[in-house]
């Protein structure tokens, strides 16, 4: 791993059991569903500068790779190109209840704003035009509003689907109940809810090279980073070491390029059983990014810190579930 090979790509993965907006003095509490679960998963990518730090870049074009049913913004500033430092990947929230129950639902996301989504949103914020520089200019922060889903156990609709490949159906993989949406050209159905979006919030993590050859990682935040993978990709040889817990700071030796990806999936994996997923949402979430996590270079991935993903991404739903 040269300082002229390392193009390092943060992946900041978020898995939890459900983050909700607390309670504040002053509001009524709002009532709660006894048999209701929602867990939350996605990933926030940085690239690293020659200094450590996120590095501003085209995260998100016209293009897409994502199906031809999902939402996005639609004006020629966006398909020019939205700069910032981290992009939002596919976050998915997944709802678990043996009964029907509506519920609305509202993601906020500091410094940035929601710019793909699935299914249709009632409300999606700001709403006007975004052009290449949009988020360096002071705006409220984004969100976005579904204000009444349906959990319906029993649904067996089948979900749309297009005929090639694409990674976002790997997120259905799991035992979710299923839920649908009132637009007005019909319903929608769906196993999760999904959204995307770009943002400049500053990242927790600083990684750079040091004169030996190995990666010094930094935690410029409070709380203590979970868990850090480091993982390289030359050709067909691969290889990753398993970083642990950052409290303030540590060093990383370059992996040996002896391991297999599916070594590294199980790991994986059991890093996000162990922050609160289910089995079947962690191997979902590995197989969703397989092809883009396990590519040629080298990358970072770590579990964000529960305070940091509630001041970056505060969800609200109501009524709340109890876990």
């Amino acid at each position: 791993m040269s300082p002229k090979q390392l193009r390092l790509l943060f992946y900041a993965v978020l898995a939890c059991s459900f983050t909700i907006t607390p309670y504040l003095p002053g509001r009524e509490a709002r009532p709660v569903y006894s048999g209701l679960t929602a867990h939350e998963w996605g990933t926030f990518t940085s690239i690293a500068g020659s200094a450590g730090q996120a590095v501003e870049w085209s995260p998100l074009t016209g293009s897409t790779d994502l199906p031809g049913f999902v939402e996005h913004f639609r004006n020629t500033g966006f398909k020019l190109g939205l700069r910032g430092t981290v992009r939002m990947e596919t976050p998915v929230l997944y709802f678990y209840d043996s009964r029907e129950e509506t519920v609305s639902v509202k993601v906020s996301f500091a410094k940035g704003v929601i710019t793909e989504w699935y299914p249709h949103a009632s409300r999606v914020e700001p709403a006007k035009n975004l052009f290449d520089r949009s988020l360096y200019q002071s705006h409220a922060d984004g969100s976005i509003t579904w204000d009444s889903v349906t959990l319906e156990p029993s649904l067996r609709s089948e979900f749309p689907r297009e005929n090639r490949d694409n990674h976002y159906y790997a997120a259905r993989l799991t035992s979710s109940t299923p839920l649908r949406v009132k637009t007005p050209a019909g319903d929608q159905q769906e196993k999760f809810l999904f959204y995307r979006g770009v943002s400049v919030f500053p990242v927790p993590l600083l990684a750079k090279l040091t004169p030996e050859d190995e990666l010094l990682v930094e935690n410029r935040s409070e709380e203590e980073i979970p868990n850090t993978i480091l993982f390289e990709r030359r050709r067909e040889k691969v290889g990753y070491r398993m970083g642990g817990a950052v409290q303030k700071e540590t060093i990383l030796e370059p992996p040996e390029l002896s391991a297999t990806i599916e070594d590294l999936g199980r790991d994986l994996e059991g890093m996000l059983v162990a922050q609160g997923l289910y089995q079947d949402e962690a191997h979902a979430m590995v197989e969703t990014w397989r092809d883009s996590w396990f590519e040629e270079g080298s990358r970072l991935l770590y579990i964000v810190p529960a305070q940091m993903m509630h001041a970056v991404l505060p969800l609200s739903i109501s009524p709340a579930p109890t876990q």
